[in-house]
C-alpha cells in the first residue's frame, strides 16, 4: 500500500511527511524544494491485542505504546503541484508520473490562506482555500483524460467487436496508475453513461475519466495550519463546499514538535491522542510555553494534531483495509519468543484463506483451517475476516 502526499507548493507536505514519518526532509517556504519524491514509513494506529490476552507483545515491524499497535504502511512526498500540471508546467508530467502507484493521496491544503496558487506566501492571508481543491481536482482529471483519449479510438473499435471487453479494454490502458476491473465496472453501473462508448461524447468522456479517478485514487484532504488566523473559519466553511470530500483538521507543525519532543524524551505523547504528559526538569520555559500552545490551540479545540486521524481515515475507511494478528490458538509468540510480532493490513472481505496466501504461498495451497485464537474455534477457508482478528493457519505438513 502507498499513500501519496499531493497539493501546491509550501503547504506543509513535507511537514505532514516528516511529521507522520520523523524522516530527515528539508522543510522550506520555497515553491519545489521537493523535487524528487520523498518515500518514507508512517503508522495507523490499531488497539493491540495484547491486553485480551494478558501479554505485552514485542513488535517486530511497528512499535505499540500503552495498548496502542502502529502498524507500517508507505508514505510518498511527491513535488508540489500547480495549475497547469496535467500539460506540463512545473514539471507537472514528471510528478504526476510520481503518483502513479499511488493507491490513495491526501491532499495537504494551507487552511490558513497564507500561500497563493503557486506556493509563495502572501502576508494578508486572503486566499481562497478552496481554489487548491478545485485546481488539484481538475488536473488529476486532465491527467486520467489524457490517458484514456490517447487509444479511445483503436479501443473503442476494438470493444465493438469484442463485446463486453470494454472493462478489460480501459484496465489496460490504465495498468500503470493500479486500476483493477472492477473499479472500471463499478464506475460504468455509476454514471449511466450510454451502452455503446463508441457514441459517447467529450463531455462524457470527461466524466468518464473523472469518476474513474475518483474510484482508483481515493482522496482525503488535511485542513493544514488550521491553528493559524483564519484557518478554522476556512476550515468550517470548506467542509460545508465540499460534502463529498472528508476534511479533517491539521497542525503537521504541532504534530511533528510532538514528535520530536517525544522522541527526546520530554514528554510522553501517543500519536493520535489529545494530550501528552511533560517530564518536569527536562523543558525550559520556552519550550514549556510553546508545548502549552499546542495543547491550547490546537489539541484542546480539535482533539488532535490530525496527522494520525488522516492516516487511519485513509487506510480503515477509504481504502478500506483491515488489521489481523496471526496468533496461535495456544501459542502467542514466534519461533524466537517475540510475543504478538506482527499485524498486517488485508483489504476488507478478505478470507482466512486470503490471509494463508497472504502469509506464504504454501501456507494457501496446504490450508486445512484456521482457528480464531480469541475462541479456539476453527473456521474454513472462505470464513470472512474482521477487523483485530486473531488466526492461526493450520497446513499439511
Amino acid at each position: 500500500m502507498l499513500i501519496g502526499l499531493v497539493g501546491k507548493p509550501s503547504v506543509g507536505k513535507s511537514t505532514f511527511f516528516k511529521a507522520a514519518t520523523l524522516a530527515e526532509v528539508e522543510i522550506s517556504q520555497r515553491p519545489f524544494t521537493t523535487i524528487k519524491p520523498n518515500h518514507g514509513v508512517g503508522y495507523v494506529k490499531v488497539d493491540c491485542i495484547e491486553k485480551e490476552f494478558n501479554v505485552k507483545c514485542n513488535p517486530q515491524h511497528g512499535f505499540c505504546i500503552n495498548g496502542n499497535r502502529f502498524v507500517p504502511v508507505e508514505l510518498m512526498d511527491a513535488a508540489g503541484l500547480v495549475k497547469g500540471a496535467s500539460e506540463g508546467k512545473g514539471l507537472g508530467n514528471k510528478f504526476l508520473d510520481d503518483l502513479r502507484q499511488a493507491d490513495a493521496f491526501i491532499q495537504i491544503v494551507d487552511i490558513s490562506g497564507t500561500t497563493d496558487a503557486e506556493g509563495k506566501l502572501i502576508e494578508d492571508g486572503n486566499y481562497n482555500p478552496s481554489n487548491d481543491i478545485k485546481f488539484l481536482d481538475e488536473e488529476l482529471d486532465k491527467w486520467y483524460y489524457g490517458i484514456l483519449i490517447k487509444a479511445w479510438k483503436s479501443f473503442v473499435k476494438k470493444a465493438e467487436v469484442e463485446e463486453g471487453n470494454f472493462s478489460e479494454l480501459v484496465t489496460k490502458q490504465f495498468s500503470g496508475l493500479k486500476i483493477k476491473n472492477d473499479d472500471v465496472k463499478k464506475v460504468l453501473r455509476k454514471i449511466n453513461l450510454p451502452e455503446k462508448p463508441v457514441s459517447w461524447n467529450e463531455k462524457q468522456l470527461i466524466k468518464f475519466a473523472s469518476e474513474l479517478r475518483r474510484e482508483s485514487k481515493p482522496t482525503i484532504i488535511a485542513a493544514n495550519k488550521v491553528d493559524m488566523k483564519n484557518g478554522k473559519e476556512n476550515y468550517e466553511r470548506l467542509v460545508k463546499e465540499f460534502p463529498d470530500y472528508k476534511i479533517i483538521p491539521c497542525s503537521a507543525d504541532s504534530e511533528l514538535a510532538l514528535r520530536e519532543a517525544a522522541k527526546r524524551e520530554l514528554i510522553r505523547y501517543i500519536p493520535g491522542e489529545n494530550n501528552f504528559e511533560i517530564y518536569e526538569g527536562k523543558i525550559n520555559e520556552t519550550q514549556k510555553e510553546a508545548l502549552e500552545k499546542i495543547k491550547r490551540n490546537v489539541l484542546d479545540i480539535y482533539g488532535s494534531t490530525g496527522v494520525q486521524e488522516i492516516l487511519n481515515e485513509v487506510v480503515f475507511n477509504l481504502l478500506k483495509y483491515i488489521a489481523i494478528f496471526p496468533a496461535g490458538a495456544n501459542k502467542l509468540g514466534d519461533s524466537k519468543g517475540n510475543i504478538l510480532p506482527d499485524c498486517f493490513l488485508l483489504p476488507q472481505g478478505s478470507t482466512a484463506l486470503d490471509f494463508a496466501y497472504f502469509l506464504h504461498t504454501d501456507f494457501g495451497k496446504n490450508f486445512i483451517r484456521a482457528i480464531d485464537a480469541r475462541s479456539k474455534k476453527a473456521l474454513g477457508k472462505n470464513h470472512e475476516l474482521k477487523h483485530r482478528d486473531a488466526l492461526e493457519i493450520v497446513i499439511k505438513k
